[in-house]
């Protein structure tokens, strides 16, 4: 069973049957959800002699999403991008550039390190109002390609042994091991 969060619907359906007084359990039965996902969502947003309040529980779930997860270290426009971009245009690969900023002492940019991968992703990722950086930066690119496809082959290949006979196929002199090698 996969867990979803509570959808602002659900949220209003909690505050308006237990504004009618109705009881944790039957809230969860009309929800169809467990008693635990309608408790826990009325501790989380306890506001001491308030009621529930659909909205700003919604509003406090989008602040807590906010803050778990982490900030992007290359937003366009940023002095860290624009530095990124100059080293790109200077024909140096991803990984060069985030070598490059890992040993640039600047007191601006102490947290300047990038890893390559995070510079192909600011690249792919840009938004489609900036669509003419974006081939440009592609172009600068060692392959050039604008996608980047995964590596080829579809079976994976490690661990098998080329012709490779069984075991239970030996013939039966080799159990009397009358030959070196049997």
């Amino acid at each position: 069973m996969s867990y979803t969060e509570l959808s602002i619907e659900e949220r209003a359906t909690i505050q308006v049957s237990r504004a009618q007084g109705m009881s944790i359990r039957q809230v969860a039965r009309i929800l169809e959800r467990s008693p635990s996902t309608v408790c826990r969502e009325l501790q989380r947003t306890d506001v001491t002699g308030s009621p529930y309040c659909a909205r700003l529980a919604q509003q406090q779930r989008q602040t807590r999403r906010a803050l778990c997860r982490p900030r992007r270290k290359l937003l366009p426009g940023s002095e860290r991008f624009e530095l990124v971009v100059h080293l790109l245009r200077q024909r140096l690969s991803p990984e060069q550039s985030a070598g490059k900023l890992k040993s640039m002492d600047m007191p601006s940019l102490r947290e300047a390190y990038v890893y390559r991968e995070t510079i192909y992703n600011a690249i792919y990722a840009l938004p489609v109002g900036q669509g003419q950086l974006r081939k440009e930066l592609i172009h600068c690119l060692r392959q050039g390609t604008s996608t980047r496809k995964p590596r080829r082959g579809e079976v994976d290949r490690r661990g098998q042994i080329p012709d490779m006979v069984s075991v239970h196929l030996r013939p039966p002199e080799v159990e009397k091991r009358e030959m070196p090698g049997h």
